[in-house]
């Protein structure tokens, strides 16, 4: 017996343009069946578009939108496997909770009792029983969330599409509703893909990241992989804001930075003149000699909670970020001379 094909989203030279501006320049990507995928990118990167372009709202010039092997280039938004979750959660103010999210399956014209039974399913999964009366305007930033995700779940789509789902909600409500986010997505086993643009929530939700720049996929992985080993200077710029120095290869696998007045000697192979290097691997070490190592003054100092942002004026003119533990004991004060160290293994050599 043949064995059907996991749900899984390939995207093939993707191109969508507006007029003269190119927003998706050839896009190369695959989600795999039960992924949680997160894309990340400035303004302009293309991230929404490329959500718009799954789920049917834009017609890409080229390429291919393949979900299961099929391609679904000439089906229309409704037709489409897919469901996506907008930002404003698109909510009918006239309408009750249990009728919001009963919406899609009567537009398909499914019995009332299979319709009766799964939402009453999705109202016990996101935990809103007691709320099936009341109508979005009578409801919270986070029970609205929870009501466009049963809404979109209830239909059970292959791929799921969320367009900065958590954007509207304040700090604390956003880090709880996440985590809720991620246990149904768990607990569903569907292919979740989000659009966001803060740069925690996608490396704490995530199970894979992928970093858009002026259209094109520029970095694919594992949030741990991609904030360890940036493979661009827009990405280590872009997420998490590592130092990034310059320098000239010396032709053994160094590069000597005339900025930082030090040379700097990553254990991989130099892939260009640039390496990146994480502030919380930066470590002050007042007895370092050599390679990876250098002196400063520390110019400016901010308390982060957890660790403290030590900016460090370095003899050859740059500026790195350096970030402190608080259980390392107190910070260096602004104007103290310090030293500084790293293990090779810690500079990331960057590709362009």
């Amino acid at each position: 017996m043949t064995r059907p094909l996991e749900p899984r989203l390939s995207l093939r030279g993707v191109v969508r343009r507006f007029g003269s501006v190119t927003a998706l320049d050839g896009v190369d990507l695959d989600v795999a069946a039960g992924a949680f995928l997160a894309l990340l990118g400035g303004s302009g990167s293309g991230k929404s578009t490329l959500l718009r372009v799954v789920a049917g709202f834009e017609r890409a010039e080229a390429g291919q939108v393949l979900l299961d092997g099929a391609d679904l280039s000439a089906v229309p938004p409704h037709r489409r496997p897919v469901n996506m979750m907008f930002q404003s959660y698109a909510l009918f103010p006239h309408m009750s909770v249990r009728d919001n999210i009963a919406y899609g399956l009567r537009r398909e014209g499914l019995p009332r009792t299979e319709i009766a039974g799964r939402v009453a399913q999705a109202v016990a999964m996101l935990r809103l029983e007691g709320m099936e009366n009341r109508r979005p305007d009578a409801l919270s930033g986070g029970q609205r969330q929870r009501v466009a995700l049963a809404r979109a779940l209830v239909k059970r789509p292959r791929l799921l599409l969320l367009d900065e789902p958590l954007g509207a909600l304040d700090a604390g409500l956003r880090e709880r509703t996440g985590f809720e986010l991620r246990a149904i997505q768990r607990e569903t086993g569907a292919t979740f893909v989000m659009v966001t643009h803060d740069q925690s929530e996608a490396l704490a939700l995530a199970d894979r990241v992928a970093v858009l720049d002026q259209g094109r996929v520029v970095q694919e992985g594992t949030p741990r992989d991609v904030y360890d080993r940036p493979a661009t200077r827009f990405v280590a710029g872009f997420l998490g804001t590592a130092n990034v120095l310059e320098g000239r290869p010396t032709g053994d696998g160094a590069l000597d930075c005339d900025a930082a007045d030090c040379r700097l000697r990553p254990a991989a192979p130099l892939l260009g003149d640039a390496v990146a290097l994480r502030p919380e691997r930066i470590r002050l070490n007042s007895a370092a000699t050599g390679d990876n190592t250098i002196a400063g003054t520390v110019e400016e100092a901010a308390f982060r909670g957890d660790s403290t942002m030590l900016l460090v004026r370095l003899q050859g003119g740059a500026t790195l970020r350096v970030a402190h533990a608080e259980e390392e004991g107190a910070p260096p004060a602004r104007g103290a001379a310090v030293r500084l160290a790293w293990d090779a293994a810690d500079v990331v050599p960057l590709a362009g």
